[in-house]
């Protein structure tokens, strides 16, 4: 056998080999082989000639092995803009619940006839902007907190925050405890501490006094539920330096039970970790993000996608650096086209092993006609990413929640939408 057989054939089993690898690891492969054949001269032509070929049909393979998404929309409910969606278990039946903060609503649909009980009427003169579920008391039944009162220009006095108390008939009103709030209240979210306590950490969007994110940083506080919870809520500042913070996200990146955050402002992404009685913040990013959560490429490194900036028109994907405490590095931008960038959540929808990212807007116009898209990578390197369409026009999506609502192993997709006024499930119905 000549050497530039011995090579061809050593590189057909290089590549064989490779073609149940991730992309990476199937190029770089394919390239050492091309190395090795560079050194021989003859035959050269020929076995450029293949290795182009195998190339191409490496690319080809990556696409083909990751499942095409799929997707079957059900409008449950009518609505009037939204604002904030949940997916826990709210009866203790073990089944997925979906719970909405609407208007001047707080409701929540029950699994899997998606029955609506309304549990809050008129809580404030303005609308609610934002809702809080979760079992933090282990009884397999969540707990819930609201906000409301919302008015997106004033910043001195409107906003409010709500602990809902339940009866022993949870499909039946709730009574309303109200707590210290900051004004435009606008996120919350249920955090565990040590142990298993939880705390309330609730974000407005800018400080109080502020006009477009110039004056008085916001300040973040963090609840300490009480044993009666009718009582008094003891409340400590988080963060009072960031401004125009439209949403946060809570993460778990150490190795402690103590949950963290990651917070979008004006002022790029941040992240903050409990340490003793405070916390410890480092930035993440620079670019003014409104949106943002975290996920796993194919090879297991982190990353964060953001809209940009508030209300924007990008989603950009940055990657964890290598080093701890450097910034994170900008990996690709998804999209440009976004018209109101208002919802991110990161799943992996494909059942692969690594996340995808589902992006919602909700502008209706020729600038940007909304709806939802899935984008999934393609290799390691987070560079690479396939686009495809879950919905159009039909949903402009005022935020959007995912889990497993139907037990078939497979994460569906809720989308509460403000222009369309439809609440909406996307049941995953992609090959795995």
């Amino acid at each position: 056998m000549g050497l530039d057989e011995m090579n061809l054939k050593r590189l057909l089993q290089t590549t064989n080999h490779a073609l149940v690898d991730p992309v990476t690891r199937r190029l770089a492969r394919t390239r050492r082989a091309a190395a090795a054949l560079a050194t021989h001269r003859k035959g050269w032509r020929s076995l450029g000639l293949t290795l182009a070929a195998i190339f191409a049909s490496s690319f080809s393979l990556a696409a083909e092995t990751i499942p095409q998404d799929k997707w079957k929309p059900v409008e449950i409910d009518s609505i009037e803009i939204g604002y904030g969606l949940q997916i826990t278990d709210v009866n203790g039946d073990s089944k997925p619940d979906i719970v909405l903060a609407d208007k001047s609503t707080v409701q929540w649909y029950e699994n899997p006839s998606w029955t609506k009980h309304v549990i809050a009427r008129d809580l404030t003169e303005r609308d609610n902007v934002c809702v809080t579920a979760r079992d933090i008391d282990g009884d397999g039944r969540c707990e819930i907190a609201v906000g409301g009162q919302w008015n997106f220009r004033e910043s001195i006095e409107d906003g409010a925050v709500f602990y809902l108390v339940p009866p022993s008939d949870r499909t039946q009103l709730w009574k309303p405890v109200e707590l210290h709030h900051e004004p435009s209240v606008h996120r919350m979210h249920w955090v565990r501490a040590s142990g298993d306590q939880y705390r309330l950490v609730v974000k407005p969007l800018r400080g109080r006094g502020s006009v477009d994110g110039e004056g008085p940083g916001l300040r973040v506080l963090e609840y300490v539920p009480p044993k009666d919870p009718t009582s008094q809520w003891e409340y400590k500042v988080v963060c009072d330096f960031l401004h125009l913070s439209h949403n946060f996200h809570v993460v778990n990146w150490d190795d402690d039970p103590e949950e963290e955050l990651i917070i979008a402002a004006k002022e790029g992404v941040w992240h903050f970790d409990r340490q003793g009685d405070g916390w410890a913040s480092r930035q993440l990013t620079e670019n003014f993000a409104g949106e943002l959560r975290d996920g796993r490429l194919p090879g297991g490194r982190r990353f964060i996608v953001t809209v940009e900036p508030m209300h924007g028109s990008s989603a950009a994907v940055y990657l964890q650096p290598d080093r701890e405490g450097e910034p994170w590095e900008p990996a690709e931008v998804l999209s440009e086209s976004l018209k109101d960038g208002h919802a991110l959540a990161c799943a992996d929808y494909l059942g692969v092993g690594s996340d995808q990212i589902v992006v919602g807007w909700r502008a209706m116009n020729e600038r940007g006609v909304p709806g939802i898209r899935l984008f999934t990578p393609l290799d390691e390197t987070g560079k690479g990413w396939r686009e495809s369409r879950i919905s159009d026009a039909e949903v402009a999506v005022e935020d959007i929640k995912v889990g497993d609502l139907n037990g078939d192993n497979k994460v569906d997709i809720i989308a509460a939408a403000r222009q369309t006024k439809n609440l909406v499930i996307f049941y995953n119905e992609s090959a795995r």
